[in-house]
């Protein structure tokens, strides 16, 4: 089996186990057997014994197949790849700081739209899909493209599965909330008081481990 059909079929597996995990039909029979902590630890085990083998297979196979497209890494290009990823970062960071309602560990907290919430009410997920996204600029081998493109599509699918579900359980006042909030990043009216409103060290903590990871990037990946 070709590296990229197993980096592909690992990735339909792991969004079909969270979709089905935390369906209306199994999640509250799991939670209700085994309680909510012990399923978040199933659910993050079978993540791990997913996601794992993915980042694995990629890593033996990088950089392998023909290559779909070339994108000339000027330093403006550069530059601006480094800048979008440094927003995913920051969205990630924002998203562990003040989890989302929208989020599995987020509990029964205030629907407050507020602080990164006004940029997208998924900031952990979303951000590793931003992330995703802008390496495929550099990244077009058909391994890369297969590993890095599952980001964002995970993104994308689980994120609205989460929000039918929820907003099928939870009732009106969750329902307000997700309609008062944007689905994909940046797509809403309040990006910039939303930054106003982040928590004093979101951002250099967020510029401080991009650069970090960028500086790590190469021993690391070359």
């Amino acid at each position: 089996m070709s590296p990229v059909i197993q980096i592909v079929l690992l990735w339909i597996g792991f969004a079909a186990s969270h979709v089905l995990l935390s369906s209306q039909a199994l999640r509250p029979v799991l939670v209700a057997r085994l309680g909510e902590r012990a399923f978040l630890g199933l659910y993050s085990l079978v993540s791990l014994a997913l996601f794992v083998p993915l980042v694995s297979v990629y890593l033996d196979h990088r950089h392998e197949g023909g290559w779909l497209w070339s994108v000339s890494m000027t330093p403006a290009v550069t530059w601006l790849v480094y800048a979008l990823m440094t927003v995913g970062v920051v969205m990630v960071v924002a998203g562990i700081a003040s989890p989302s309602p929208t989020s599995l560990v987020a509990g029964d907290g205030p629907l407050e739209v507020r602080g990164m919430q006004r940029i997208t009410r998924h900031p952990l997920i979303m951000g590793f899909g931003v992330i995703g996204a802008v390496h495929l600029v550099p990244n077009a081998s058909a391994t890369d493209v297969a590993f890095f493109a599952g980001l964002p599509i995970f993104a994308g699918i689980g994120c609205r599965h989460q929000e039918l579900r929820m907003r099928a359980t939870r009732g009106p006042a969750f329902a307000a909330y997700l309609d008062a909030t944007p689905f994909l990043p940046f797509t809403g009216g309040g990006t910039l008081r939303g930054l106003r409103e982040l928590p004093a060290w979101v951002l250099p903590a967020g510029i401080g481990l991009s650069a970090a990871l960028r500086w790590l990037h190469g021993p690391l990946f070359h």
